[in-house]
């Protein structure tokens, strides 16, 4: 991101940031956008190769192979100038140096670099040097030099296959890709104000700020990932000429309430059908003009999602259209339990009878064949989408465990923040009852309209004992009590509670919860269990009270964000802060004064407690997410596996194309494919082929779940 600071902005900054790490941040508090614009024929260009860009009075113009196009009044227009090569000083060069790949200079010193060197020229003396950088970490000789510049601050900068350096005052400075350095295939600089560079690359840009590097590749940020030319206007925003058109990356001020509300926008024009909130389909790619409405096999958990963060805001705001969203989701979260074969199965989604796509013969048997050859235990069931009892709808069936975990997340935050009426509160009784009372029949189990259980869902003894249930047994377990414990808090009707006692007390799955997060190992590891995992989470440690139960539960959560803690996930950050949040406050309570907490472990508990009782919950992660979730949440096609800033991960039987930041981080959000509640931060190469936007539901949730826990106050 392009930082335009002067000395006292900087000293402003540094004083934020400390009140920032004392107090927390403010929804108010000003960040710099990164924004995107891709330009082609559509707005004046030719369908051609962009050569070259330049600066003409601080306005880009473009050149291509035969002439130039002018950027005026948000237009290009053709114009008359062709490509300037500047010359090379007529002294000759040095033996070997190989082709000229790059230059720039000012009135004291030319700098080119070559295939085989960099090399300056002192124009007082009429002589060629050689440089060979070092600091006391590296000693180069550079070779393949296909950047050079000089930044606005007088320092030589330059990128070479070793990898990017500058000179200062004080020496070299250079770095690597263990350095955070992402790529080293070098194809021109241009410099920017308050001492930024930017370098093209055969495979993107990055923007270097002193020692910190932003890496903007793929169609989410340039037209093509070739970068032939570099300009930077005065006020940083960065212009790029790439194989397929031109680029813009211009950097905006925003608070995270403007960019809450960008999402709102977002999500009600073009993500809301019949209150489901899901993402949309395009079309044709990388159009949102012409989005149109999609399903997915768990509507109800996105959209219930969607209603939580509405809830949410609603608490912290107090805004009637907040309210009025919340409860138009737990509308439309009741009726998938209304309009199915019994009282208390959901649906996954609901469409009308003429929906534009078949979707029964899309999902025929030879769909359900296709789906067994690589899980054995497919449910094959037909019809899949069911015909209302009204003729007016077809539902999905065949629900799963990340649509309950959806539903109850919902129904206990709505119940506590946003149903204030007594009639809002019983509604959200009866469907809570109403689908805990369908598992408690069914033995744990959601029972489909052919009435055998439906292929996931399944949260009963005798499943767990089975050789392809025993993975899942400590998640489900945990899933299972939470249920429980909403429907109890929620309904007041202590059976719930009974159900569950039972359940800990002769099939210990209090036990069983104390692993709810499978590790190991990796291609049994899916990333949509950390949804299920600490969203059940949240419904169990906010309503739970017994101490024994608590300090189990907090000692499996510490297990499942051991795993996740390094994937920069601002939504299950901010619920583990929630989780450790709730057992610090019933530590602080002196409920583990004495040794009245497991006795027979002697000082057990106490040590637990004392260690468990501080968690580090990354809110920085959480903060730095917020600000660089991009604008634009199409879902492109990126591939990060080129990178020299990643270590891959070795592990046996991992995925492949799986790894991190050299920092033991994920990399960071705008420079990943889309990273929707359910998908692996860890991926390097993902997404698709631009015909689909993503709904803003994964910033307005944690945005308003870091208000409402104090992150952001």
């Amino acid at each position: 991101m392009v930082h335009r600071q002067n000395s006292i902005t900087n000293i402003f900054t540094i004083l934020i940031t400390a009140l920032t790490l004392l107090y927390g941040q403010s929804p108010d508090m000003t960040f710099d956008q990164d924004m995107a614009t891709v330009f082609d024929a559509d707005d004046g260009l030719p369908a051609q190769k962009i050569i070259d860009i330049v600066l003409d009075e601080d306005m880009p113009v473009a050149f291509v192979e035969d002439g130039s196009f002018q950027w005026q009044e948000n237009q290009w227009q053709p114009g008359n100038r062709i490509p300037e090569q500047p010359d090379v000083p007529t002294l000759s060069l040095p033996d070997g140096t190989g082709d000229i790949l790059s230059r720039t200079m000012n009135d004291e010193v030319y700098v080119i670099g070559c295939e085989n060197g960099l090399y300056i020229h002192d124009i007082r003396a009429q002589t060629w040097q050689q440089v060979l950088p070092r600091d006391d970490r590296y000693s180069w000789a550079p070779v393949q030099v296909g950047a050079v510049t000089l930044d606005s601050r007088g320092r030589l900068w330059f990128g070479a296959q070793q990898g990017v350096g500058y000179k200062d005052k004080d020496g070299w400075h250079l770095f690597t890709g263990k350095d955070g350095l992402p790529y080293n295939h070098f194809t021109c600089a241009a410099a920017g104000p308050d001492g930024i560079v930017w370098f093209g690359t055969e495979r993107g840009a990055i923007l270097v700020n002193d020692g910190s590097f932003v890496y903007r590749h793929s169609r989410r940020w340039l037209p093509h990932d070739r970068v032939n030319a570099i300009a930077v206007q005065n006020d940083g925003t960065a212009w790029f000429a790439t194989d397929a058109g031109v680029g813009r990356i211009a950097s905006v001020p925003m608070t995270f309430e403007q960019k809450a509300g960008h999402f709102q926008e977002q999500v009600e024009a073009r993500h809301n059908r019949m209150g489901f909130v899901v993402h949309c389909r395009l079309k044709e790619p990388h159009d949102i003009e012409t989005w149109e409405p999609d399903i997915t096999d768990n509507d109800g958990a996105h959209t219930a999602r969607y209603g939580a963060a509405q809830a949410f805001r609603y608490a912290v705001t107090g805004d009637p259209k907040a309210k009025q969203l919340a409860k138009r989701t737990f509308k439309t979260l009741k009726w998938l339990s209304d309009i199915t074969h019994e009282k208390g199965f959901p649906a996954r989604t609901i469409v009308p009878v003429d929906w534009h796509q078949p979707v029964n013969e899309i999902f025929d048997a030879g769909w359900n064949e296709r789906r067994r050859r690589n899980d054995p235990l497919w449910k094959m069931i037909l019809p899949r989408f069911v015909l209302s009892e009204d003729g007016k709808y077809l539902w999905k069936c065949d629900t799963s465990s990340d649509e309950l975990a959806g539903h109850y997340f919902f129904y206990g935050i709505y119940y506590d923040l946003a149903a204030e009426t007594d009639q809002e509160k019983q509604a959200v009784r009866q469907v809570v009852g109403d689908i805990t009372d369908h598992l408690i029949r069914h033995d744990f189990k959601l029972v489909d309209h052919d009435g055998k259980p439906t292929r996931w869902a399944k949260f009963s003894t005798d499943y767990f004992h089975t050789p392809w249930g025993w993975e899942q047994r400590g998640l489900n377990s945990m899933m299972i009590l939470s249920f429980l414990k909403v429907a109890a808090h929620v309904t007041e009707n202590p059976k719930y509670q009974a159900v569950a006692d039972s359940l800990i007390e002769h099939e210990a799955y209090h036990i069983n919860a104390m692993n709810s997060k499978i590790f190991f190992p990796p291609s049994s590891v899916v990333p949509w269990d950390n949804n299920l995992s600490l969203m059940s989470w949240y419904g169990l440690m906010n309503y739970e009270t017994d101490p024994e139960l608590m300090l189990m539960y907090r000692i499996s959560i510490e297990k499942a964000w051991l795993h996740i803690s390094q994937k920069k996930h601002a939504f299950w950050n901010m619920l583990y802060k929630a989780c450790t949040d709730r057992f610090t406050e019933l530590v602080d309570s002196g409920v583990y004064n004495s040794a009245a907490v497991y006795p027979e472990g002697g000082s057990y508990a106490e040590l637990k407690v004392k260690e468990l009782y501080h968690a580090d919950a990354h809110t920085h992660h959480t903060l730095e997410t917020l600000r660089r979730i991009p604008l634009d949440l199409i879902d492109y096609r990126i591939d990060n596996t080129h990178r020299l800033d990643v270590v891959f991960d070795q592990a046996p039987r991992q995925r492949p194309n799986v790894g991190w930041h050299v920092d033991g981080t994920a990399l960071p959000i705008d420079e990943r494919d889309d990273v929707r509640f359910n998908q692996d931060a860890f991926r390097l190469d993902a997404g698709s082929s631009g015909t689909r936007e993503f709904e803003g539901t994964f910033y307005l949730l944690p945005y308003y779940m870091a208000r409402y826990h104090g992150v952001i106050n």
